[in-house]
């Protein structure tokens, strides 16, 4: 945008989450704080023909807390999930969605997925019983867009609705896209983030199968570790977060608590490789610069990152240089905190939880640790806040995301200042 002065500013209101570490924006944050790992042997289906045999499974998760017994039986996991986090958010947030709001409330859940298990069970039914065995509700379960359809549904949100599909850049660029529709007035309120559910046989074969995953079956809780040089590949995760943004104005005059500022969105493409990163993270450097200019600050400014960080041997390099490339000296002044470390990598919901942990970040002036990084990469040589949470003063942070298909994406989050 070219006239920054017309801009609206758009603040997060509410959070809601559904994770590995915990559900619910205060145990999420405890969790993370206390270094907890969420990374186990999967308990969901048997593995044992699968090179990797763990996962951050999603614990003690009940549907029918969120929605009534027959319409969890029709909705996905990952639909669950996202009703759930939006449930979580709207309770949150305190707001209160009347007729005359509805049309200026949106609605943007992405998946980088959509509804695998859906699709997996159902393929087998087919093979197995024929195609009169299949349900009617196959189709509208595992479609992509069904958690922002049925959140809107929930909500009663007439507004903007879309779902973002980029990967694992997924629901960074949905909070992207839905801070820049109420910056510009589209819309006073958007409910954005990410669901996924993809903790599957079929998924899990043919992540093991690319090599991508790490294999530390023995020790699941030391699997995930970016920077680290004894790193081996993602942990692949479960779960959801959504963020209510409000115009700032809208969210003062009804008294919104505010957990921090959107400020800045940005996004580009390697157009390089389907799944490798862009040599020296060219790509994943386009989108923080973009992601600056557009909150109009310096990499100066910028006090913590939330990196993408999955824990694979090209993955953490390449981010590492991409950051260098922008801040310069300065990179080795910013705490980076990589969470994918307790979280294993959620994939299309990877970018909102992350995006909640860098404002929560700002907003309490703590930022969690990098666990399991005990023998840093000579390659990876930047502050990522090993261990051990930390104090620190920052005023503005970024969440980074990249997908295959080389999606990169950054949000600039500021610490709320009236």
């Amino acid at each position: 945008m070219s006239n920054h002065e017309t801009r609206r500013r758009v603040v997060i209101t509410g959070i809601g989450a559904v994770t590995p570490i915990g559900t619910g924006v205060a145990k999420f944050w405890h969790a993370l704080l206390e270094g907890t790992s969420g990374v186990a042997l999967i308990t969901k289906f048997d593995c044992a023909d699968i090179a990797t045999k763990i996962a951050a499974e999603v614990k003690d998760f009940d549907p029918e807390n969120y929605v009534d017994r027959k319409e969890a039986r029709r909705m996905d996991r990952f639909t669950q999930f996202a009703v759930a986090a939006s449930k979580l958010a709207l309770d949150d947030s305190g707001l209160a969605i009347d007729d005359l709001l509805a049309p200026r409330v949106g609605t943007m859940i992405g998946s980088g997925i959509g509804g695998i298990e859906t699709l997996e069970n159902e393929a087998k039914t087919l093979l197995e019983k024929g195609m009169g065995k299949i349900s009617p509700f196959f189709v509208p379960m595992m479609i992509a867009n069904m958690g922002t359809g049925k959140v809107a549904r929930m909500l009663n949100a007439q507004g903007p609705s879309e779902t973002v599909v980029t990967a694992c850049a997924t629901s960074t660029n949905a909070i992207g896209d839905a801070f820049r529709i109420v910056q510009t007035g589209r819309a006073d309120v958007m409910f954005a983030g990410g669901a996924e559910a993809a903790v599957t046989r079929l998924a899990m074969a043919g992540f093991s199968n690319m090599r991508a995953m790490a294999k530390r079956n023995d020790a699941p809780h030391l699997a995930s570790r970016p920077f680290d040089v004894g790193r081996d590949g993602f942990i692949l995760g479960e779960g959801a977060a959504v963020l209510v943004l409000e115009e700032l104005s809208f969210a003062m005059k009804r008294g919104a608590k505010i957990y921090a500022e959107i400020i800045g969105y940005g996004m580009s493409n390697d157009a390089y490789d389907m799944v490798h990163p862009a040599p020296e993270g060219r790509g994943a450097a386009k989108a923080m610069v973009a992601a600056l200019e557009d909150a109009q600050i310096r990499p100066e400014d910028v006090g913590h990152i939330n990196p993408h960080a999955t824990s694979t041997p090209a993955g953490d390099i390449a981010e590492t240089q991409a950051m260098k490339s922008v801040f310069g000296s300065h990179a080795y002044k910013v705490a980076i905190s990589a969470t994918k470390s307790m979280t294993g990598h959620l994939l299309g919901a990877a970018g909102a939880i992350e995006a909640v942990a860098a404002a929560i970040a700002l907003q309490t002036g703590v930022v969690p640790p990098t666990i399991n990084l005990d023998d840093p990469d000579p390659a990876c040589d930047l502050d990522y806040v090993p261990l051990r949470p930390r104090k620190i003063d920052a005023k503005i942070a970024l969440s980074n995301s990249f997908g295959f298909g080389g999606h990169n994406a950054t949000l600039v989050v500021k610490k709320y200042e009236s």
